[in-house]
């Protein structure tokens, strides 16, 4: 199966979304990453979106910093227990397995890699690669390129690893080929906004005509603008998006906030 063969269709022309990303869950409910309970911080998160008018959540990926499928267990747990009503989707990280994912995708917790409105599409890309950098598979990026040319529609992209280098340590790990992906997306002609998670707090850099934006951990964040690997307790975070196509002959608005709950 192609990785955008299943996909899920929303019959409006506006899209209200959570991205959450990197919360690096335990089998154990109490372990902490950096100091920080992931699972508590998670579900700070979740409990926040609960709130919100939320067509959908997409996870940008990093689940599990254990790598025990008893953390997508705790997973797909703190997302039954939230009073979440809307179905999430999810793209992989470095840290996880794309087979313990699709075994917890059933129900609310969706295997759809495409979600199609009225007037426009999100894409999730798999940039997980054989290391903790990125790479964007030959064959995905073909993918990518055909379902552009195919389905003339603007969208909006989600990857896990940032594209663009951060002035950062996490640039060792970035999306190795990030610019050639990019590239595509320019020339499509379809896409100007491109969200990713891994970096674990907000950036916001320009390529050609894309906007690309990082948004913040649930878990803990990197200090910015240094070489050495800096952990920050910020509280949990995630990013609110408004995605409205108002006609045919208006472009694509797509609006964001990044939401810090650190009180």
């Amino acid at each position: 199966m192609a990785w955008f063969d299943e996909y899920a269709t929303f019959n409006r022309s506006q899209l209200h979304l959570a991205h959450i990303t990197d919360c690096h869950l335990f089998a154990d409910p109490q372990a902490e990453y950096f100091a920080v309970n992931t699972a508590e911080h998670f579900s700070r998160a979740l409990a926040h979106m609960a709130e919100q008018p939320l067509d959908a959540v997409i996870f940008g990926g990093d689940l599990t910093q254990d790598h025990s499928f008893e953390s997508y267990l705790l997973f797909a747990q703190l997302i039954a227990d939230a009073a979440l009503t809307c179905p999430v989707f999810w793209l992989p990280g470095n840290h996880d397995e794309i087979a313990a994912m699709q075994r917890i995708s059933s129900g609310q917790i969706s295997n759809a890699k495409r979600l199609i409105a009225d007037g426009f599409e999100v894409l999730l890309i798999n940039s997980k690669g054989p290391t903790p950098a990125g790479w964007v598979s030959e064959a995905h990026l073909n993918e990518i390129t055909t379902l552009l040319a195919s389905t003339p529609l603007p969208s909006v992209i989600f990857c896990h690893h940032n594209p663009l280098p951060i002035n950062g340590y996490l640039d060792k790990h970035m999306l190795e080929n990030g610019p050639q992906l990019l590239n595509i997306l320019q020339n499509s002609g379809q896409v100007r906004h491109v969200f990713h998670g891994h970096v674990h707090n907000d950036y916001q850099f320009q390529f050609r005509n894309i906007d690309v934006l990082a948004t913040p951990a649930s878990s803990v964040q990197f200090t910015k603008n240094t070489a050495h690997w800096q952990q920050q307790n910020l509280g949990a975070a995630y990013r609110l998006l408004t995605i409205t196509k108002p006609s045919d002959a208006a472009p694509l608005s797509v609006d964001s906030e990044l939401i810090w709950l650190n009180g």
